[in-house]
C-alpha cells in the first residue's frame, strides 16, 4: 500500500464544495444588501435632519426632566441662541413663571397618558425678552419596558398671531359696544352679523334667524344701495353717504358708510355697513335754519326801521299829489258840471294809488317772515327793486347811486327776498361810509360774469375803506365799524349768501379808496348750450 502523509486532510467531496460556495455568495449578497440598507439609513437620516436644519420652526428633544438633548439651527432666529448653547439647559428655566406652573400641573398627564400634548406659551429669548411659543411635544417610550425615552418638540413663533388675534378681539368688542349700526353682508343680501345697536334697532335676536339686506333698509334706501352704492363699493372699495333704515317707530336717517371686505381669508362679495344715526344732527340743522330764518327777519325789520324816512317819502309824495289831484277836480266840479276835463286829473289820481300799492307791497314783502327758497330770477329786477329801497336816503345823504348793469346777464338762481336783504344790506352800509367822508360822491353797482356758470355782483363806495385788521373778522356776528351798529347785517348777508348757494367777500384794496363787497351767484343752466353741445 503507498504511504500517505498523517496530517493530511480529507479532501471535499465536490457536491460540499459546491454547497460552500453558495453559502458564501449569498453571505455576500446579504452583506452587500445590509450596506446598501445602512446607506439608505444614512441618507434618510441626513435627509431628515436637513429638513430638522431647514424647517423655520424650532425641532428639539429633551430629556423627562426638560433638559435639551438637540435644537435646530431655528433657535438663533427665534430666540437668539445658538444650537449648542441649549444643549444641557432645562427648558423649564426658560419658560414664562405664570406658563411653566400651567405646565407642571398638566405634565403627569402628559407624560404617563396622552403622550401628545399642544400648549401656547411664553419662552425666554437670550436678550431676556419673551416670544409667544405653540409647541406640539410627544413622548417616546421603550416598547419593552414602558420607560420614557426623551420628549419630541415642534415649537413655532405665533406672536404675530396672538397679537392680531389679541387686535381683531378688541376691534370686536368695540364694534359690539359702539351706538353705531354695524352690519356684516355676503354677496347675497344676507346679514351674517349686527352689533347689539343695530339688533336693538332692527329688534333682531342675538343668535338665530336669517336677515336680510331688505329687513334693516327703507325701500328707496334699498332701491340706493342695490343700484349706486355696491355698485361703488365693488369699484372703488368703499362709498359714504345719507340712507334710511329701519326702526320700530319709522324710518331712521343715517350717515352710511359701506366698505368692502378684504385681506387673506376674507370671502369676495362681503361688505360691512356702518350707519351713525343723524337724527339729532338733521334736528340741530333744522333749529339752525329756523333760527337763521327767524334772525334774516329780524334783521329786514331792523332794516325796515332804518328806512323809515323813506317809507314816510313814499307814502306822504303820492297822498300829496293824490289830494291834489282831488282838490283840483272838485274845484272844476264846481266850476263846470262833469266835463271831459275831469280825465286827467283823475287819471293821474289811478297813476298815483297804484304806484303808493306797488310800494307799500314791496315794503310787505320785504318784511314778511319767509324761507329762503331759490329759483332763477332776473338780477337787473331784483337790483332796481334795492335801489328803490335806499333811494330816498341817498337822496337827503346826497349820494348818487348808480345802479345801472351795463351788459345783458343771465338770469340767477336766488331768492328775490334774500338777495334784496344782502343788497339792502350793502346798499346802506356803503352809505353810511360815504357819509361826510371827502370825496365820497357816489356808490357803484356794477355785475359782470365771473365763471361759466357764475356772475359776480359788486357795490363799490368812495368811504375810507376796512383797515386790513378788520377785514378778518368782517363777516363775523356782533362786528361792527359803527358805534351804534349791531354787527349782523354782514353775518347774515354772509350766511344768506352761502344758503343760495353763492358766496359773499370783501375785495382786497386796490388803493383807489372805499371798499367793494361782491356776491357771487350761479346762473340758470343753459340748457339749450347743453342740448348743442357735442
Amino acid at each position: 500500500m503507498p504511504n500517505r502523509s498523517r496530517n493530511a486532510s480529507p479532501a471535499l467531496s465536490s457536491e460540499a464544495l459546491g454547497r460552500l460556495v453558495e453559502e458564501h455568495a449569498a453571505l455576500g449578497e446579504r452583506c452587500a444588501r445590509l450596506e446598501e440598507q445602512n446607506r439608505a439609513l444614512r441618507a434618510e437620516r441626513d435627509h431628515y435632519h436637513w429638513l430638522a436644519e431647514s424647517s423655520t420652526d424650532l425641532i428639539s428633544r429633551h430629556a423627562r426632566d426638560g433638559t435639551f438633548l438637540y435644537a435646530s439651527g431655528a433657535a438663533r432666529d427665534l430666540l437668539g441662541f445658538a444650537p449648542e448653547e441649549l444643549i444641557g439647559v432645562s427648558a423649564y428655566d426658560l419658560f414664562h413663571p405664570s406658563d411653566l406652573a400651567d405646565l407642571l400641573n398638566k405634565s403627569p398627564r402628559i407624560y404617563y397618558h396622552d403622550g401628545f400634548y399642544q400648549q401656547t406659551y411664553r419662552f425666554r429669548a437670550k436678550d431676556g425678552h419673551y416670544v409667544w411659543f405653540e409647541t406640539t411635544s410627544r413622548t417616546r417610550r421603550d416598547p419593552a419596558s414602558g420607560e420614557l425615552i426623551d420628549i419630541l418638540c415642534v415649537s413655532r413663533d405665533v406672536s404675530r398671531r396672538l397679537r392680531a388675534e389679541a387686535t381683531r378681539e378688541r376691534l370686536a368688542r368695540v364694534v359690539e359696544s359702539t351706538t353705531e349700526f354695524v352690519l356684516f353682508m355676503d354677496d347675497e343680501e344676507r346679514l351674517f352679523y349686527a352689533n347689539q345697536a343695530a339688533r336693538h334697532l332692527l329688534q333682531l335676536p342675538r343668535t338665530g334667524g336669517t336677515t336680510r339686506l331688505s329687513d334693516a333698509y327703507v325701500d328707496a334706501s334699498l332701491n340706493d344701495l342695490r343700484a349706486i352704492v355696491l355698485p361703488a363699493v365693488a369699484r372703488y372699495g368703499s362709498w359714504s353717504g345719507e340712507l334710511a333704515m329701519r326702526g320700530p317707530d319709522g324710518p331712521v336717517p343715517v350717515l352710511s358708510v359701506v366698505m368692502a371686505h378684504s385681506g387673506p381669508g376674507t370671502e369676495p362679495g362681503h361688505v360691512s355697513l356702518l350707519n351713525r344715526d343723524i337724527r339729532l344732527r338733521q334736528a340741530a340743522e333744522e333749529q339752525a335754519r329756523r333760527h337763521q330764518a327767524q334772525i334774516a327777519h329780524a334783521n329786514r325789520l331792523a332794516t325796515t326801521g332804518e328806512l323809515a324816512s323813506n317809507i314816510a317819502h313814499e307814502l306822504n309824495q303820492p297822498l300829496g299829489t293824490i289830494g291834489n289831484y282831488a282838490s283840483g277836480a272838485l274845484l272844476k266840479l264846481d266850476a263846470d258840471p262833469p266835463a271831459e276835463a275831469l280825465r286827467l286829473p283823475l287819471e293821474q289820481i289811478q297813476q298815483q294809488v297804484e304806484r303808493l300799492g306797488e310800494r307799500l307791497r314791496h315794503i310787505r314783502s320785504f318784511v314778511r317772515k319767509g324761507q329762503t327758497r331759490s329759483r332763477p330770477v332776473a338780477l337787473v329786477d331784483v337790483v332796481e327793486a334795492a335801489c328803490r329801497l335806499c333811494e330816498w336816503q341817498y337822496q337827503q345823504a346826497g349820494v348818487d347811486l348808480k345802479p345801472p348793469l351795463e351788459s345783458p346777464l343771465p338770469r340767477v338762481i336766488a331768492d328775490p327776498v334774500a338777495l334784496e336783504q344782502v343788497l339792502v344790506n350793502l346798499l346802506l352800509n356803503a352809505l353810511e361810509a360815504s357819509r361826510d367822508h371827502p370825496g365820497a360822491e357816489r356808490v357803484e353797482i356794477q355785475a359782470r360774469r365771473s365763471g361759466r356758470r357764475e356772475v359776480a355782483l359788486m357795490v363799490a363806495d368812495q368811504g375810507p375803506g376796512i383797515a386790513p385788521d378788520q377785514a378778518e373778522r368782517i363777516f363775523a356776528p356782533f362786528h361792527s365799524g359803527r358805534a351804534e351798529g349791531l354787527g349782523m347785517g354782514l353775518a347774515i348777508s354772509h350766511s344768506l349768501m352761502e344758503a343760495m348757494g353763492g358766496n359773499l367777500r370783501l375785495l382786497p384794496p386796490d388803493g383807489s379808496g372805499g371798499a367793494t363787497f361782491t356776491a357771487t351767484l350761479l346762473t340758470e343752466p343753459d340748457h339749450t348750450a347743453a342740448i348743442l353741445r357735442p
